[in-house]
């Protein structure tokens, strides 16, 4: 009679074989919703966005029409509007700008935000669904929100963000030199605070005293600052980062002429 061991050894190669099976079933699993989980994360939202930067077309070469007025920012009652039309924005950014500097409250999305939180967005909602993109771009002391930066191209048309009263124009000055103005208004929605456009070659029809409307109210042309200093917005558009920086401080605390 054959020994007991010699029955059993073709069961443990089975039950080996069917182990491995196992695993191997296991593995892809895993694979698989990794996989599923990573283009999740990097797949791009559908429709249009504004702050992402999109290949030029024929109707970009033509001077834009004035912006639709999207909300890109707010702080209490003030919603903040492109001050450029929103198909030719390149991208928009957060900075600090100085302890002096009141936080924009951003709508949207962040677009580099970590991966875990990517996921998380895209399997459970949130993280801003209206279309807008931006970035936090790092650096600047104060609040972190403190300067927005809307990126366009130098020459492209800069309307007002805000209903308001223009309280200021002074020269917008970087290492010795003049780069456009800085263009202080009174938003009619919250008249406790300023709301400075700078790096824009102002109009010389703007006056201090003109009323303003938004998205309406011609400003100026976004000034060319590539050359005087390198810009953070550049690693995120597909130009040199030329923008439209706004900034918010209390009524009084800015020195207007």
């Amino acid at each position: 009679m054959p020994a007991p061991s010699a029955y059993r050894r073709p069961d443990r190669r089975a039950a080996r074989a069917r182990q491995a099976r196992r695993r191997a079933v296991l593995l892809a699993l895993v694979v698989g919703l990794f996989v599923i989980l990573a283009v999740a994360a990097f797949r791009p939202g559908g429709g249009s966005r504004v702050g992402a930067a999109t290949p030029a077309s024929a109707t970009r070469l033509l001077p834009p029409p004035p912006p639709s007025g999207v909300a890109i920012a707010s702080y209490g009652r003030l919603r903040v509007a492109s001050p450029v039309n929103e198909s030719v924005v390149t991208a928009i950014g957060y900075h600090g700008a100085g302890q002096g500097t009141l936080p924009f409250e951003p709508v949207g999305r962040q677009a580099n935000v970590g991966i875990a939180t990517r996921v998380f967005h895209r399997i459970f909602g949130g993280g801003g669904s209206n279309g807008v993109v931006y970035y936090r771009l790092g650096g600047g002391q104060g609040p972190s929100t403190g300067a927005l930066d809307v990126g366009a191209a130098p020459g492209t048309d800069v309307y007002s963000p805000t209903d308001g009263t223009v309280v200021g124009l002074r020269d917008y000055v970087l290492n010795g030199e003049k780069y456009g103005s800085v263009i202080d208004i009174q938003p009619v929605g919250e008249p406790s605070v300023v709301l400075s456009v700078s790096h824009v070659q102002a109009d010389p029809a703007l006056t201090v005293g003109s009323t303003i409307t938004a998205s309406t109210s011609r400003l100026g042309r976004v000034v060319d600052l590539s050359g005087a200093e390198r810009l953070a917005l550049a690693r995120y558009t597909r130009d040199a980062g030329n923008y439209v920086e706004l900034t918010l401080h209390p009524a009084g605390s800015v020195p207007l002429r």
